[in-house]
């Protein structure tokens, strides 16, 4: 009789097979747009990263580009949220980039041509992604409408929040035995056409140079997996609070 009970329990739990997964895509969407919106905290890495320092010392050494140095950070803000309005929005515009010094001079193109080709493909990437975020999205709200209407349970948000992190940590850890360079290698060959350069010295691009690669990368993934465990957690709170047998459990109000 208990292991039956046992079973019943553990196919009561099936659902969590589904919106888990679910779950945490829609939550990093979510993350990503709030970021993308917010312009992944340029600002912010910026200082953190002495970004500044790194431009005024590799600035002057590109090959291709002049006076880069000369901008200010205002401009460079300016130029980041630009690229992100342009790959948010399917790539148009990156072309026409050009950046200018404290006086509003020209100074030249911000890209050139293999730069311009592989932002393209990171905006290629975010929108062929973005169907799965909205079905994600969409999944949830109808998973929280089937918890309800089925009485599946939902395990505690203090369990959640442990499993959640228990998750992040062992996929932290899983990064830093691989190598959170080789990973983001092995995931740019992976995602991007074959033959479109990926791969930019600072002396050659400006994009790598004013985003000081990887490093600006490597604290934006921080930033988007802490966004993603709190919009997740929330989710399961929401869902955890639909379900019937935690109505059940409240106390009657008096």
């Amino acid at each position: 009789m208990k292991g039956r009970a046992a079973g019943n329990a553990g196919a009561r739990f099936r659902h969590l097979l589904v919106f888990i997964p679910a779950a945490l895509l829609a939550s990093l969407y979510v993350a990503w747009q709030v970021s993308a919106a917010l312009n992944f905290f340029y600002p912010v890495w910026y200082r953190a990263l002495d970004i500044d320092g790194h431009i005024a010392h590799f600035g002057p050494q590109n090959r291709y580009r002049d006076g880069f140095e000369l901008t200010t950070d205002a401009e460079r803000f300016r130029l980041f949220a630009d690229i992100v309005d342009s790959v948010q929005g399917g790539g148009a515009g990156l072309e026409t980039l050009e950046y200018h010094d404290a006086s509003g001079r020209r100074l030249g193109g911000l890209f050139r041509p293999p730069e311009i080709v592989h932002l393209q493909d990171v905006a290629n990437l975010v929108a062929a992604l973005k169907p799965w975020g909205w079905a994600a999205v969409v999944w949830v709200i109808l998973h929280g409408y089937l918890i309800r209407r089925r009485n599946w349970p939902m395990p505690g948000p203090a369990r959640m929040f442990a499993l959640t992190i228990a998750g992040f940590f062992a996929a932290v850890a899983v990064i830093l035995l691989a190598g959170p360079r080789r990973i983001f290698y092995n995931l740019h060959e992976l995602v991007f056409p074959e033959g479109h350069q990926w791969f930019f010295y600072y002396q050659d691009s400006l994009m790598s140079t004013m985003m000081k690669a990887p490093d600006l990368f490597g604290a934006i993934a921080g930033q988007l997996a802490v966004f993603t465990i709190a919009v997740f957690w929330c989710l399961a709170v929401i869902a955890y609070r639909l379900s019937p047998e935690t109505a059940a459990a409240q106390p009657a109000a008096r």
